[in-house]
């Protein structure tokens, strides 16, 4: 992106930034300079190593379609523009799409594709304004293949997750926008252990992850990395 830091740091905002693959991320961009927007649910509950000057952390709860605007306009005000979006929060909800209610699919979609959508949508003109905005959305292996019949309703919201990915790609390609989705199988995160069947040690850890999607954010505009599918297992596809 030939961007010198020391010149403008550049600014990420991350949800879901508490724990989990959100901290590791929020770790890394942090000591690789840059300033961070951190949207939580309960700010208190941040670590004292993502607090400081060069980073906001504000409430953010996935599940309110009324916050999206407000973490954008606080983070602008703050720190004067965005570079990146990273949209890390979402739910795991166990069950086959039998057994899923009406009110289960309202639940997962809003909070996997809708609110990632709506802060796509409150921060876009400032990611064109950059004219290298970048948009990374943690996806899941589970937007590709239905892994178990009680990750199917999980997998339903991750499939259409990635579509948004690529259809945000399709969107800013012209305005230097490029969006990736981050795609991992199980991580050693609290979802992660809770769902899988192999020690945390085997999982991919949260900052390898991380590592990714700090490579993500330096490409430039003329090498885009659609998809990022990382396994620690081995996949029939993956």
């Amino acid at each position: 992106m030939n961007h010198d830091p020391q010149i403008t740091p550049r600014v990420a905002m991350i949800s879901g930034a508490s724990r989990g693959i959100g901290a590791a991320i929020a770790r890394r961009l942090r000591a690789e300079g840059w300033q961070l927007s951190l949207g939580v649910r309960r700010p208190d509950d941040i670590a004292p190593a993502l607090t400081g000057e060069q980073v906001l952390v504000h409430h953010y709860d996935a599940a309110d379609a009324g916050l999206d605007q407000g973490w954008v306009e606080a983070t602008v005000a703050r720190f004067g523009r965005i570079d990146a979006l990273i949209n890390n929060a979402g739910i795991m909800i166990p069950k086959t799409v039998i057994e899923a209610e009406d009110a289960d699919i309202d639940e997962i979609f809003d909070i996997n594709v809708k609110a990632p959508l709506r802060l796509a949508r409150a921060a876009w003109p400032h990611l064109k304004q950059t004219g290298a905005g970048r948009v990374v959305s943690v996806v899941s292996l589970s937007g590709h293949r239905v892994k178990s019949p009680r990750s199917g309703l999980y997998a339903m919201s991750k499939f259409a997750v990635l579509a948004l990915s690529h259809a945000l790609r399709k969107e800013g390609w012209e305005d230097g926008v490029r969006a990736t989705a981050l795609c991992p199988g199980l991580v050693a995160t609290d979802m992660g252990e809770s769902v899988g069947n192999i020690s945390p040690a085997q999982m991919t850890q949260p900052e390898d992850l991380a590592r990714l999607v700090s490579m993500a954010l330096d490409m430039p505009n003329t090498a885009s990395l659609a998809e990022l599918n990382v396994n620690a297992s081995l996949d029939d596809y993956y």
